[in-house]
């Protein structure tokens, strides 16, 4: 039906009345689940999910809260067991353990009279005996062992713990503190450093053949004590030798402390110079050859290294006549020495080698001592062969290597033969010996 007043109204047939009550229920709904939600609030949990609470006697709850606090403790003992036990264990690794317990090489240790037990353990530490010197210090302070500590000669090793390093010590040594090293005549510093290394060695003790060498270059440490040493320092040319103490070393068989250093050693050498050159059959005869001693201990290198003690005064006669003349020396030994070789059959290339240690190209003496020359070399220069020395004798020559034979002439043409007869025999020596 059609109301002409509201042509686009629908008629309402009752919908709001409806409308209301569906509103009504919705709402109560709305409010029986509110109080539900209250409900479960309250009770912690829904009625599914609520759980039976576990309900401990009360006589049980003493015992349940001392084993917490053992546990608890024990826990704490345990940690601190561990780190008192690795804590322990890593200072005892670091600072008492044996160095290596490995390694059972011996090492031969020394105690000097007067050693404090400071320097004890120093040189205890120094050679890799003990991990670290204050602990041994205190080590022996708190076992109060100080005054056991005997001076003397020691074998150890690097497997023993504290207390067998001092017991040892503590026992005093039976071991011989000195030994004799011998050195060969006409040895170059070189050489005799390589010897004195091997016969200690031979005694289990180290030697420094670096420091000695530097030392042999070091004459102001000596000078003072060996007047003789002096001009050495003064002459500047000097600074060009390879080692200032060429030749002053005396060669000879010494007694020596194991623990003798190297500047021990040289000075031993020194004393043993200084008691030669002050003989008075040596200082008068040096005096009356108008030479002065570095002249007469180069010379009597020379003379070392080119022939034996029998053969000394005439090899010593020639050359004077050649210095007399104003003759090189033309020595073979003086190109050996300056090219460390030890050939006997030289070639045009190494005779003619540019060193001030090279009679062949350098007329008068070499620079400096070839080697360390013993008594009889010396001597052979200051008394020459008074036969040789008068019949004018210039030349004279090795023949047979194995023997060390020499042939001696007057003229160039007698020489130049011998050597020529003798030349093929030397390259078969060289071959053989691999020079």
């Amino acid at each position: 039906m059609q109301y002409p007043n509201q042509p686009n109204q629908v008629p309402n047939n009752g919908a709001p009345e409806q409308k209301q009550g569906i509103m009504d229920r919705l709402r109560e709904g709305a409010s029986i689940l509110k109080e539900k939600l209250s409900q479960k609030k309250q009770d912690g949990s829904t009625p599914q999910q609520k759980k039976k609470k576990i309900v401990i006697p009360s006589y049980l709850k003493p015992l349940i809260l001392f084993l917490r606090s053992l546990s608890i403790l024990l826990i704490s003992a345990a940690i601190v067991f561990c780190t008192l036990y690795f804590g322990v264990r890593m200072l005892y690794k670091k600072y008492v353990a044996p160095v290596d317990a490995k390694d059972d090489t011996t090492v031969v240790f020394f105690v000097e009279s007067g050693d404090s037990l400071s320097e004890i353990a120093t040189n205890l530490y120094d050679q890799n005996l003990v991990r670290h010197r204050g602990v041994f210090k205190y080590y022996v302070d708190f076992t109060d062992r100080t005054r056991n500590l005997k001076a003397g000669v020691y074998h150890l090793n690097r497997t023993m713990t504290l207390d067998e390093i001092i017991d040892i010590i503590s026992l005093g040594s039976e071991l011989d503190n000195t030994m004799m090293i011998t050195i060969r005549e006409g040895s170059t510093i070189e050489q005799m450093a390589e010897q004195i290394k091997e016969q200690m060695a031979e005694q289990l003790v180290e030697f420094d053949t670096e420091e000695f060498l530097n030392l042999c270059n070091d004459v102001a440490v000596f000078s003072p004590d060996y007047p003789f040493l002096a001009p050495l320092i003064e002459d500047t040319a000097n600074e060009e030798r390879r080692y200032l103490l060429e030749g002053y070393l005396f060669p000879d068989t010494y007694e020596i402390y194991l623990s003798a250093s190297p500047e021990d050693v040289i000075r031993k050498l020194l004393d043993r110079t200084d008691e030669i050159l002050s003989k008075p059959e040596i200082l008068t005869a040096i005096e009356a050859s108008g030479m002065t001693i570095d002249e007469v201990l180069t010379l009597a290198s020379v003379v070392e290294k080119e022939g034996t003690t029998d053969s000394f005064t005439k090899i010593a006669a020639i050359f004077l006549n050649r210095l007399d003349q104003n003759m090189k020396l033309q020595s073979d030994v003086t190109v050996q020495y300056a090219l460390g070789i030890s050939n006997l059959a030289l070639n045009s290339g190494e005779i003619n080698v540019d060193s001030p240690y090279n009679t062949y190209k350098y007329a008068g003496l070499p620079l400096g001592p070839i080697c360390n020359p013993g008594e009889n070399a010396i001597m052979g220069v200051l008394n020459p062969d008074q036969t040789y020395r008068a019949g004018n004798y210039l030349f004279f020559t090795l023949t047979d290597p194995n023997t060390g034979e020499l042939a001696y002439s007057q003229t160039a043409e007698q020489h130049e033969q011998i050597v020529q007869q003798w030349r093929p025999t030397w390259e078969e020596y060289d071959a053989q010996n691999q020079n």
